[in-house]
């Protein structure tokens, strides 16, 4: 009886190695797969959008996204022969969304030790950092002010849209001040023009639209020491390969030392200030 069974159990061995090499194999053919081909095949590049001037914008109209990260979206759904689609997120959500692949880019994601930790990076497509607007009318804030401390008082209150790198630098600069988190960047701002914020803390290229529409009463400061300065790129899913990410490199490395991402920069500047006139 023994010996039968051991029979069966060699006769039964070949046939388990060749169902286990097939199952490894077949594994093994769908990490071979890049992760763009995988977009290819689908036919679509999801790129997930939180609004910030002049990175993205959204026309609440007709649902059409603009600015110069979006137009990067559409340059690199075309080197992929895809179809860009936007999907729509917060700054408090854009890290999750990618990790829970609700789309295969975040856009404008600013590069922290935190959000490294959650998703890759790209290289950067330009250089970011955090600066302070007010009115310079406003009695609250000192005369010849240079960094955060200078306007770390009680009773001064600091806009900030909510999840942002800038929310959580200056959450960890102020210790005085009230900070007030705010959903995007339409209601930062109006809480600036409406007094019920003394300063609007967000993306030095935004504040700088902000002075330039109100040159009259705005004026922006670049705080010393920096409250953060680092480069701006796309949100990659974590377990994407070195050779995906060296793909959006690439793309990138060429539209940065070409000047066309200064070019596309400067269009969607325009278009801020155009608007706001």
């Amino acid at each position: 009886m023994l010996s039968k069974m051991i029979t069966s159990a060699l006769r039964a061995m070949p046939a388990l190695a060749l169902v286990g090499g097939l199952s490894i194999t077949a594994a093994q053919a769908q990490t071979a797969e890049g992760y763009w081909q995988g977009v290819q095949k689908a036919g679509v590049l999801k790129c997930g959008a939180a609004v910030a001037p002049p990175y993205i914008m959204r026309d609440p109209a007709t649902g059409e996204y603009s600015g110069f990260y979006a137009d990067l979206c559409r340059e690199f759904a075309e080197v992929l022969k895809v179809k860009p689609e936007f999907v729509d997120t917060t700054w408090d959500n854009i890290v999750a969304g990618l990790q829970a692949g609700k789309w295969d880019v975040s856009l404008a994601l600013n590069r922290t030790p935190a959000r490294a930790m959650a998703v890759q990076f790209s290289i950067p497509a330009m250089e970011y950092q955090i600066s302070l607007a007010y009115n310079k009318n406003n009695p609250k804030i000192p005369q010849g002010a240079s960094s955060v401390a200078d306007l770390d008082k009680a009773g001064v209150t600091m806009a900030v849209m909510s999840g942002t790198a800038q929310d959580k630098a200056i959450s960890a600069a102020v210790k005085n001040a009230t900070i007030m988190r705010l959903p995007g960047n339409d209601e930062t701002r109006l809480a600036l023009t409406s007094k019920r914020a003394d300063v609007l803390v967000d993306a030095s290229d935004t504040n700088l639209l902000l002075t330039q529409a109100n040159p009259d009463w705005a004026v922006a400061l670049n705080p010393t020491p920096a409250l953060a300065k680092q480069g701006v790129s796309f949100g990659l899913p974590h377990n994407m390969s070195a050779a995906d990410v060296e793909v959006v490199n690439i793309f990138l490395e060429e539209k940065v030392a070409t000047g066309q991402v200064d070019a596309l920069i400067k269009k969607a500047v325009d278009q801020v200030l155009k608007g706001s006139n």
